[in-house]
């Protein structure tokens, strides 16, 4: 059995992507999916809109809608005060984590 190890790594850390590129600014549904399907967190836009609503469920993200110039309403996901201090505390852990991992896995004794 072949076990696909970037799959579990991508679900582990995809909403913390979500929230850090909404830190960044407001942003709709489909632009997030571009960015996230380009760095290849998500495979398609269908598994980003469940995760959207877990984020605005816990309170991390909150909505609105805007009018656009290039068709109809679009819904805007922005970061809540509770989004940005669960992206700190995720940014905080982060880097021991990846310098723990990368240490364990290397080819080379440390």
């Amino acid at each position: 059995m072949t076990v696909d190890v970037g799959s579990q790594m991508r679900k582990g850390v995809v909403e913390y992507c979500v929230l850090g590129l909404l830190a960044r600014g407001p942003r709709y549904g489909w632009e997030l999916a571009e960015q996230l399907t380009a760095a290849g967190m998500i495979a398609s836009i269908g598994t980003l809109y469940p995760l959207l609503a877990r984020l605005r469920q816990s309170g991390w993200v909150r909505t609105f809608d805007q009018r656009s110039d290039a068709g109809p309403v679009r819904r805007y996901y922005e970061l809540t005060g509770d989004g940005e201090e669960q992206l700190a505390r995720f940014r905080r852990q982060w880097d021991p984590f990846a310098r723990s991992v990368a240490a364990l896995i290397s080819e080379e004794e440390s």
